[in-house]
């Protein structure tokens, strides 16, 4: 489990360097996990010990949430006064990602249903 949650912790570290040494407008724990997420696919497997890791992490997902609420309370008269845009913004991506997941869904099922009917 130590060597599993070294190497999260490494790929973070890596990631944080490159967004400050590049000066990436993207979070550098975001860069580590898709350079975690490459090296998994270009070695083809998660070894037991970071799916363990990563699961026990998973299973405790909603602690992380509660600073960020804390967060939003602090700050709540802002989002009283920016609440149209937050409203509109939060209605459009949420419309934009159901119908992402709708016409990716279909696709799928038409994909299938050809290899089916191919075989």
């Amino acid at each position: 489990m130590l060597r599993a949650i070294t190497l999260l912790l490494v790929y973070q570290l890596v990631g944080e360097a490159l967004a400050l040494g590049l000066a990436l407008p993207v979070p550098g724990p975001v860069i580590g996990l898709a350079l975690l997420f490459l090296t998994l696919v270009l070695r083809g497997h998660v070894s037991s010990d970071l799916r363990e890791t990563a699961n026990g992490l998973l299973s405790h997902f909603s602690l992380l949430f509660v600073p960020a609420g804390a967060g939003v309370m602090l700050h709540f008269a802002r989002l009283g006064d920016e609440f149209l845009p937050l409203a509109v913004a939060l209605v459009v991506s949420t419309v934009a990602t159901i119908a992402a997941t709708a016409a990716t869904m279909r696709w799928l099922g038409r994909r299938d249903a050809a290899r089916e009917s191919a075989q």
